[in-house]
């Protein structure tokens, strides 16, 4: 059994317990929890290959259903302070100031289902009628997203993350 198919199976749980995965993802975890300790304990009977890190299959499903799926732990990195999809095959982040690849190979569709993910807290949309969105996601990051077709054939993509600091910081 793949992570996909667990986070089906926690999609599943999600929908059936009717919880919005964007605005309750303690729930989420919960539930990510649970399908993780139901696939090990499936895993004592043969049926499947036990999961190697439990709690990074967790982690990976929260992302997966409440969070931005491989985008997550970029947010979730300090050192981070932007993220852009220039192409579904190369998104980039920076660090320090400088930009850098990451390993992270996205498919059309996945890029699409971010945006749509991302946008839905916000209660913009992205359509040809207003093919250029800014918004604030709820972490505060700030969204930039310009439609498939008017940037070579797919959405693309800028987060940009804000350091939080105290003014005597500055």
């Amino acid at each position: 059994m793949t992570t996909s198919s667990l986070a089906d199976e926690v999609r599943a749980a999600v929908r059936a317990r009717g919880i919005d995965p964007l605005r309750d993802a303690e729930t989420v975890h919960r539930i990510a929890e649970e399908v993780a300790a139901a696939h090990d304990q499936r895993s004592l009977t043969g049926a499947v290959a036990p999961l190697a890190d439990p709690q990074a299959t967790v982690g990976e499903l929260v992302a997966a259903v409440a969070g931005l799926g491989p985008l997550q732990p970029y947010l979730d990195d300090p050192d981070v302070e932007e993220i852009w999809i220039n192409e579904p095959s190369r998104v980039f982040v920076a660090r320090g100031g400088r930009h850098e690849l990451t390993s992270v190979i996205l498919g059309a569709a996945e890029v699409r289902e971010l945006v749509e993910r991302m946008l839905a807290t916000s209660g913009r949309r992205l359509d040809l009628s207003q093919p250029f969105v800014d918004a604030t996601l709820p972490g505060g990051h700030r969204l930039h997203v310009v439609l498939e077709g008017i940037s070579r054939g797919f959405a693309a993509v800028n987060i940009r993350k804000f350091a939080g600091c105290l003014l005597l910081e500055v």
